[in-house]
């Protein structure tokens, strides 16, 4: 990678601005002075510094975010928080999320600039179980549990496909709801269905992803060497 673009990458300046930096010896690549901003850099091996600070160029970013209400899955917002404003925005301003939750629902939720990992991860063809505690306004009963086996009528052109239902005997309100789909809103629609309502959402697990009880909320973290391999797994998987 040409130094200039190596500069803009980790550090988020202009190409100009990288140029001049350069220009006014301000960069250094093995503790020499850095002067042509063609160079090739070799970002596993070269050590890169400007204005003194040690640069390190990753190409792509994974955290896990413990996602608490009242703020929004966007890079910005007039209004609320949005998931960026606990989870710092990488130099290049590239990261996303991967699907989104409603600002009202906490739980997992995965932050990347990887467009192929979140892309194979969301498509329809992988069916991604994705799996949420919800409290309901109503206890749940067994003929709740066939109808998600069955299916349900929504309101959109087709049935929702089979979805797993679990609940607390102790405590009926306290269900457990995995789908593999990803409609709008779709855990408080299927709930309505059955005649119960939402009265909090948390999502826990997505795919081979788990929301751990150490993760707090508004806390993040990067991918472990385990859930990198399932990036690896995702991204080596033709769909």
């Amino acid at each position: 990678m040409r130094l200039d673009k190596f500069l803009c990458e980790c550090s988020g300046i202009t190409r100009s601005e990288a140029k001049k930096k350069i220009k006014q010896g301000l960069v250094k690549v093995n503790d020499a002075l850095a002067k042509d901003g063609a160079y090739k850099v070799d970002a596993s091996r070269d050590n890169v510094l400007m204005d003194g600070v040690h640069l390190s160029y990753q190409e792509y970013i994974y955290y896990v975010f413990h996602k608490p209400k009242g703020c929004v899955c966007a890079n910005y917002d007039a209004l609320h928080d949005t998931v960026f404003s606990y989870v710092p925005m990488n130099p290049k301003e590239d990261l996303f999320t991967v699907g989104r939750l409603d600002m009202d629902t906490e739980g997992l939720l995965l932050i990347t600039n990887d467009g192929e990992f979140s892309h194979n991860l969301l498509s329809p063809k992988k069916h991604v179980d994705k799996t949420y505690f919800a409290l309901w306004d109503k206890p749940a009963t067994e003929e709740d549990i066939k109808a998600f086996e069955s299916g349900l009528e929504i309101g959109d052109d087709k049935p929702t496909k089979p979805a797993k239902l679990s609940f607390d005997k102790s405590n009926p309100t306290n269900v457990f709801i995995t789908i593999s789909e990803g409609r709008f809103h779709q855990v408080k629609r299927m709930s309505h269905a059955v005649g119960k309502e939402v009265l909090y959402l948390k999502r826990l697990s997505m795919g081979q992803f788990i929301l751990e009880d150490n993760l707090a909320l508004g806390e993040y973290r990067e991918f472990t060497d385990k859930e990198m391999k399932y990036v690896k797994e995702y991204k080596g998987r033709h769909l």
